[in-house]
């Protein structure tokens, strides 16, 4: 089977909160769910080259120095997704929502109630480690 590579974009902020996409009750896949923005890397695209396209076309984002930070395998309605997330600081820069219902900024703790998919989860419950090392690797507590 055929594996689609997915590139995501997860903005985080100095709050340590991420910025997640609401789907639309009538999406294809995930209908409803909470999730990142993005989605399929176009031939000829790197990896990089899609979330960066796929933050600006969902959020009229321009990624400045996105960091790929995570790939997982999933599959659903009998198709194989790698899905590639890229993380970048936000700088304040206006967001403007493109696809999907609502955006909303949460810290990793405050998704527990939220409807996601399994890999979402996973990859949120992740980075709430990493945003922690992270934060205090900043400020001289970190390893």
């Amino acid at each position: 089977m055929a594996v689609i590579d997915l590139s995501a974009v997860i903005l985080y902020d100095g709050l340590n909160r991420i910025l997640l996409q609401h789907r639309t009750d009538d999406a294809p896949t995930f209908p409803g769910h909470w999730s990142f923005f993005g989605g399929g890397v176009e031939p000829g695209e790197t990896l990089e080259q899609a979330a960066i396209r796929e933050a600006y076309e969902e959020l009229s984002y321009a990624l400045k120095a996105p960091r790929h930070w995570l790939s997982q395998r999933f599959s659903n309605q009998g198709r194989a997704y790698a899905q590639h997330i890229f993380l970048e600081r936000y700088d304040g820069a206006e967001l403007v929502l493109g696809e999907g219902q609502a955006m909303e900024w949460f810290a990793p703790s405050e998704t527990g109630m939220l409807l996601m998919s399994a890999h979402a989860r996973a990859a949120v419950e992740a980075l709430d480690g990493w945003l922690a090392w992270a934060s205090a690797d900043a400020t001289g507590e970190g390893v």
